[in-house]
């Protein structure tokens, strides 16, 4: 009996100290050079149309890619995946620096606060990215929470703090959490501080809760739903206006996908935010299930906006990466 027991113990032990999954990714792409299926156009309301990649890695852990951020304008970036995992690479460029390639990509699993990796969906749902320096912040749906960490060269280790999101536990619905982190430009009005805006909890008069976790505008605010789209991330322009980026679906019409943009100095405790639609689009378009984005500066001065896919690991859905020129 005592040997059985003793054997159970090892086993117990064994299981706890499951290793962390960490590994190199190929990844094969494909350009895309037009954005409406068979138009040369490539303007798009303020937005002029640089280039895409469609993505292919050779591991089934790759896609599910629900937020990203480069940390080298146009470079090197960091995503992280509804399924537990860092996600690290390189944007490769031609010499008209548009979009021509993915490399050096790694996937490094996702750990909690235990050390241990964040083992089933509950846990491991993380939909919100924003990175500042080597402080990345992380979203997660359905066990909600809004985690900090330390970023190395490849990933990051176990989360050094949970933040207070201010929105009550209560309002946000299990899988329609916070999809938006961001950090808003240090000269704005919002003096640097995080914003967080969820998916699509609701408040009581139909609008999206979100949320200033810090400085002088700390505290809840809302967005106006806009028709059937709901938010999936949102990135800071310089100057300090918030361009939120929103998905709808439906079996009739498939996926649309729509950038509307808010006026920074409304964003603060108690507002109700509404802005202008910058553009939509729909199954015309080179789009998928849009779920992440970020808006960097490019070596020639001019603002560049990058929108990813997240294909939910289905044959039916593709990994996609599209950057676009603001013009205006």
């Amino acid at each position: 009996m005592r040997r059985a027991f003793a054997s159970a113990l090892a086993g117990i032990a064994l299981l706890s100290a499951t290793p962390v999954l960490a590994f190199d990714v190929s990844v094969e792409t494909g350009r895309i050079s037009r954005f409406r299926i068979g138009s040369p156009e490539v303007r798009f309301g303020p937005l002029e149309f640089v280039g895409g990649l469609e993505m292919v890695g050779d591991t089934r852990h790759f896609g599910a890619i629900s937020a990203f951020r480069f940390r080298d304008a146009g470079n090197a970036f960091v995503a992280v995946t509804d399924t537990g995992f860092w996600l690290t690479g390189r944007i490769g460029r031609d010499g008209e620096d548009r979009p021509a390639g993915v490399g050096d990509v790694r996937m490094d699993e996702m750990r909690g606060a235990d050390g241990k990796t964040l083992e089933n969906k509950y846990h491991a749902d993380a939909e919100g990215l924003a990175v500042r320096g080597d402080l990345a912040t992380v979203s997660f749906e359905r066990n909600h929470r809004i985690s900090e960490f330390r970023l190395g060269t490849e990933g990051a280790g176990r989360p050094l703090r949970d933040l207070d999101f201010l929105v009550p536990a209560r309002e946000l619905r299990s899988n329609r959490g916070f999809e938006t982190v961001a950090f808003a430009p240090a000269d704005s009005p919002l003096q640097g501080a995080r914003v967080v805006v969820s998916e699509k909890s609701l408040d009581k008069n139909g609008n999206i809760f979100g949320a200033v976790l810090e400085g002088p505008k700390k505290g809840i605010f809302a967005v106006r739903k806009s028709g059937e789209f709901d938010i999936t991330d949102g990135a800071f322009l310089p100057g300090g206006d918030l361009v939120i980026l929103e998905r709808s679906f439906s079996m009739a019409v498939g996926v649309g996908v729509q950038l509307r943009r808010i006026d920074g100095a409304t964003i603060g405790k108690g507002a109700l935010l509404d802005g202008k639609i910058l553009f939509t689009a729909n199954m015309a378009y080179q789009i998928d299930n849009m779920e992440g984005m970020d808006i960097w500066i490019a070596p020639d001065g001019t603002v560049r906006l990058s929108l990813v896919s997240d294909d939910n690991h289905s044959i039916l859905q593709r990994s996609l990466y599209l950057e676009f020129k603001l013009a205006e």
